[in-house]
């Protein structure tokens, strides 16, 4: 009897899951489709039922939580409110967060894999791209800067949250590690316009805290966890 297509759609996502997992501990070429398919509780002959490469599931692992409404995985103590009007300095804070920073396997794959991405084919570039894009828009939105454009605001912003992230996470020092993240985080807010918003009375924003070192945090009212 034929699998029903919830259960081939469970399946398929513990694979990508599997894979998102290996990808961003050890790279594209260091992980194979044995260990892909072991890390799911799958057999090796299955794969190519769901995926014709492992350069096809590839592309499905550069989803992220910007671009994925099923995004399984959380960083711990980290929640975001995407129905809130504070949007942007969420994203900031949960990015540059301490639980994103020691939490490699479910990384956003914006940080953990953006090398390989460059040496891979279009399809894996438009995804990654296809992610940054979803976090300009949505910085862009509650973007409160009035001396530069809106979207040039936002893309700084995402760029100094993926690329701090990446940084942190090359240097050995830690402390310099988590100076390096604070730094970040600090000039995104002050960039986006959302400091002395989330400095003054986080509570009627919605707020989403996180300290400079990345203390937990929580978001008042419903709230959806970072995926």
């Amino acid at each position: 009897m034929p699998y029903s297509s919830a259960h081939r759609q469970k399946v398929r996502q513990s694979i990508i899951e599997s894979a998102r997992r290996l990808f961003n501990r050890h790279g594209f070429d260091a992980v194979s489709i044995d260990g892909i398919m072991a890390g799911a509780q799958l057999t090796r002959g299955s794969f190519y039922s769901y995926f014709c490469s492992k350069g096809e599931l590839y592309t499905e692992v550069l989803a992220c939580f910007l671009t994925d409404p099923q995004w399984k995985n959380t960083w711990e103590g980290i929640h975001i409110d995407m129905t809130a009007a504070a949007l942007g300095p969420q994203i900031v804070r949960a990015y540059l967060s301490r639980q994103h920073f020691e939490d490699v396997e479910n990384s956003c794959p914006m940080v953990a894999l953006p090398s390989d991405v460059a040496r891979s084919g279009k399809s894996a570039q438009s995804a990654f791209e296809t992610a940054f894009k979803a976090m300009v828009k949505i910085l862009e939105q509650g973007c409160s800067n009035i001396d530069h454009s809106h979207r040039a605001v936002a893309q700084s912003v995402a760029a100094m949250c993926v690329g701090g992230m990446v940084i942190a996470r090359a240097i050995a020092d830690r402390a310099l590690a988590d100076e390096l993240r604070g730094a970040c985080m600090a000039v995104a807010l002050k960039l986006g316009g959302w400091d002395a918003t989330m400095g003054s009375n986080p509570a009627k924003t919605n707020a989403y805290r996180v300290r400079a070192g990345g203390s937990s945090s929580q978001v008042r009212g419903a709230g959806r966890r970072v995926r």
